[in-house]
């Protein structure tokens, strides 16, 4: 995802990246989503709390950690959809909207090009569009990172919601730190050469992903449960008439920093409780033991 993608400037529109402003959510496509994350869904057997919390219509912004590479992110596709009935538009990075079949793949899953604008026109349309203003660096952890929200001037997002009127839904997330190791942060010496090919890639070298082991000495992650958590709707409208838009911006991005941080200490206690974390005690659990 792309990063504090609300922040670069732009004119409200069309879609920047040709993508559909607007795409029917089938059955069809529930189906397939559920297809596509069939073998995830077994590995972490997800647990899901609160989704009711999310409007099952008119614009609304999720607002996430973002966990090590997103790989969490793409449960939440079928399960809002099944649920609400809704399908979550997200934000891509612009290296990879660049690339014609991974943009058709994205197009097709709800995600466009993340700029400014185009997070404007979607909850213009009423759209649901889900952001992570830590954007690439927080999905790139360090060690001793684990859900640490690195939203450090990254206010776009409430700026943004508060312009439109969109509320705003805290969306929590624990398990995806958990199912890797890493053995060598992306900063380190060791690292230097993927720095330079990230760089190539024309990408911040600050995205430079760590060396981490999983599942063994695989990168297949570790089958430890992921864990989601919808909080309550923060309303944008007491801020809407704020003389000062960026001070504004600051005060609503601290609100929903702390609700998004209570939602991950309840899911970390919920974690820490759980006996099915893991997959050997979620066998234990089938077997009655």
């Amino acid at each position: 995802m792309a990063d504090d993608p609300c922040v670069p400037p732009g004119l409200a529109g069309a879609l920047s990246d040709g993508a559909p402003l607007r795409i029917p959510l089938r059955d069809s496509d529930i189906r397939a989503f559920d297809a596509l994350t069939a073998p995830m869904r077994a590995w972490v057997s997800p647990v899901f709390h609160g989704l009711d919390n999310i409007p099952a219509d008119g614009p609304v912004l999720l607002v996430g950690n973002h966990n090590f590479l997103g790989i969490d992110t793409p449960l939440l596709w079928p399960e809002i959809a099944r649920t609400r009935g809704r399908l979550v538009r997200g934000l891509a990075e612009n290296v990879l909207i660049t690339v014609p079949g991974v943009r058709h793949a994205l197009h097709r899953v709800g995600c466009v090009r993340g700029n400014r604008a185009n997070c404007r026109t979607l909850l213009e349309q009423g759209e649901m569009l889900l952001v992570f203003p830590g954007g690439g660096r927080e999905a790139v952890r360090r060690k001793g990172e684990k859900y640490v929200l690195k939203w450090a001037g990254r206010t776009g997002f409430a700026r943004m919601a508060i312009e439109t009127g969109a509320p705003i839904v805290p969306v929590a997330m624990v398990g995806a730190d958990d199912a890797f190791d890493i053995l060598l942060d992306g900063q380190g010496a060791a690292l230097r050469p993927l720095r330079t090919l990230v760089q190539a890639l024309g990408l911040p070298p600050n995205l430079t992903p760590p060396l981490v082991t999983g599942f063994g000495p695989t990168w297949i992650p570790k089958p430890e449960r992921f864990y989601y958590s919808a909080g309550t709707p923060i309303e944008t409208t007491p801020w809407a008439d704020a003389d000062d838009l960026d001070a504004a911006a600051e005060e609503l991005q601290a609100v929903v920093r702390k609700a998004l941080e209570e939602e991950l200490t309840f899911l970390l206690a919920e974690r820490d409780k759980d006996r099915g974390r893991t997959l050997w005690g979620r066998a234990r659990g089938a077997l009655g033991l």
